[in-house]
């Protein structure tokens, strides 16, 4: 018998993988989230003009977390695959990638830095194609399974660059939480 592991094994190490780098990928994205102050209630934000083809915020609450158990599959079927010529290179491209992710919120919905944003959404688009790309080589089913994500990233960065577009002004504001709304 030529085989390093059995199915059975290689099954049981992907879940492995998965058990752990899901869960720690999704919370990783909630709290960058979280931290940042992302969401549709933040002052500063609901303030912006957004383009026409923004969708009702919901929709992020609903995309995110299944794009970050998408990714965390994707990363433990790569991890799973011991054997795999690039493996840590796909593994190394994922981090990077994350890290750029995970930037963007404090970036953004913190900082107010609409510029520096769509830099890194830029980034990031491209971190995203190279580790697709990776995955695709390491594990085609990886490289699949972030296809989605690769969708919604290149989506978030038309939004961003659409917002810095309607909003010049809005770009580096410092925080202010003073709030005025006046209803009638």
């Amino acid at each position: 018998m030529n085989r390093l592991a059995s199915p059975a094994q290689l099954r049981a190490s992907f879940l492995r993988w998965a058990l752990f780098l899901v869960p720690a990928v999704l919370l990783l994205g909630m709290l960058s989230g979280l931290w940042a102050g992302s969401s549709p209630d933040n002052p500063w934000f609901s303030g912006l003009d957004k383009p026409s083809f923004y969708p009702p915020p919901i929709t992020f609450a609903i995309v995110w977390p299944v794009l970050y158990i998408l990714m965390g599959l994707a990363l433990a079927l790569v991890c799973a695959a011991w054997g795999a010529r690039l493996r840590v290179l796909a593994i190394l491209a994922f981090a990077l990638q994350l890290l750029l992710n995970l930037a963007w919120s404090p970036i953004f919905f913190g900082e107010h830095q609409i510029t520096i944003a769509l830099i890194v959404l830029l980034a990031l688009d491209l971190a995203v194609i190279l580790t697709l790309a990776l995955f695709w080589m390491v594990r085609r089913t990886a490289g699949l399974l972030l296809l989605p994500y690769l969708a919604w990233v290149l989506f978030a960065t038309l939004l961003n660059w659409q917002v810095l577009q309607l909003n010049p002004g809005a770009d580096g504001v410092e925080n202010s939480y003073a709030v005025q709304r006046i209803e009638l």
